[in-house]
């Protein structure tokens, strides 16, 4: 890495830090325009989990809420601007999308493979984290993101492993106005359809439990096996992390929400089995419009699993390779299902809050 490590004691510290100050505050150094020491492995972090890992924040206007405004008259992000007021290019940290639908077969493919540089008038978190990791590591870094829109851990994104499970529901008879209690079976994976009432048989639909999480791991593994051609003159590559940005579809269904701690769990164990990174890095980001002090129902149990998943007392065997960024202080306003808007600021803010997360997770190997 370039910069020096923090001590392993001190970490805690700064994880509690890192979730409560906004990104903005980071001034990262500018590019400097070299290319990575192309003799190393090239570190790869995937992106996974629903529409706002996609490109959703405004980039031009002058109107607040655009990322040209939040540069020219914010002064924020002054590393995304050389001295004549062009865009940086990183020529260390490559920029690759992929996206489907559906399973390894489903359409769709590359829709982005170039230098991490802002084109086009949209931005996404992948930026922010590009930057941090481009300015810690000395190896190449491939920003790779696997992922689609309106999609649930519970179901769509289900990973292997997870079975099906009973959970009673109280629902609105429409007759009788009653409330009335139903215990419904949910999927496992590879199981179908989403749910079905305990004692029924269930009758099969075109989806299936964990087909998005299917796609999304081949599309990305299909990347990394023609690795040349979206990082040139790579010699070899190691799935250093993952990062996630997800919930939005699981807070309306209070069957996968009650599940999301252990879906993530298992999330976790399945994306380093299927890449082969037992010890890659898990960051993963809250929903932005869900506050620590506000959170109730569906959202709270998301925010608790998001928050749990990074607790090393209650999963000991994830000490140190696991952490949540709590992203409600850096949100510039909106909701996940609203795309906040597409407030740049909110995706940069939230893209530099995960990538410090993931460097200073990485920081601790060197010790």
């Amino acid at each position: 890495m370039k910069k020096p490590f923090l001590s392993a004691s001190l970490f805690a510290v700064v994880a509690t830090m890192l979730l409560a100050v906004p990104a903005v505050a980071d001034q990262l150094p500018d590019p400097d325009g070299k290319p990575a020491d192309m003799t190393k492995k090239v570190k790869v972090f995937i992106i996974m989990g629903q529409s706002n890992t996609l490109e959703m924040g405004k980039v031009k206007g002058d109107k607040e809420g655009s990322l040209e405004h939040a540069v020219k008259n914010e002064k924020l992000y002054s590393f995304m601007v050389d001295n004549e007021g062009n865009w940086t290019t990183r020529k260390d940290v490559r920029n690759v999308h992929t996206q489907g639908s559906g399973g390894p077969g489903g359409r769709g493919g590359v829709r982005r493979n170039d230098w991490l540089t802002v084109s086009g008038n949209k931005i996404g978190i992948e930026t922010g984290i590009g930057h941090h990791l481009g300015n810690a590591l000395d190896e190449p870094v491939l920003i790779l993101k696997s992922s689609i829109g309106n999609r649930s851990l519970g179901w769509d994104l289900l990973p292997p492993g997870s079975p099906s499970y009973e959970y009673e529901l109280e629902v609105k008879n429409r007759k009788t106005k009653q409330v009335e209690k139903k215990t419904m079976v949910y999927a496992g994976y590879g199981q179908t359809p989403l749910s079905w009432e305990k004692g029924t048989e269930p009758k099969p639909i075109g989806w299936k439990a964990g087909v998005q999480y299917d796609g999304d791991v081949a599309r990305a593994k299909n990347v990394l096996k023609d690795l040349d051609k979206y990082y040139p003159g790579a010699t070899g590559y190691e799935v250093a992390g993952f990062l996630w940005w997800q919930g939005d579809k699981d807070r309306y269904n209070e069957g996968h929400a009650v599940m999301y701690e252990k879906n993530l769990n298992n999330l976790i164990a399945a994306l380093r089995k299927d890449f082969n990174a037992p010890k890659a890095k898990f960051v993963c980001a809250t929903l932005g419009q869900t506050s620590k002090e506000n959170a109730k129902g569906n959202e709270k149990l998301i925010l608790d699993a998001m928050f749990a998943i990074s607790d090393a007392s209650k999963y000991p065997a994830l000490k140190g390779d696991v952490a949540t960024v709590y992203t409600n202080p850096l949100s510039m306003g909106g909701a996940s299902n609203g795309h906040y808007g597409g407030n740049a600021k909110t995706y940069m803010n939230v893209g530099l809050g995960m990538g410090k997360a993931m460097v200073e997770l990485l920081k601790l190997d060197s010790k």
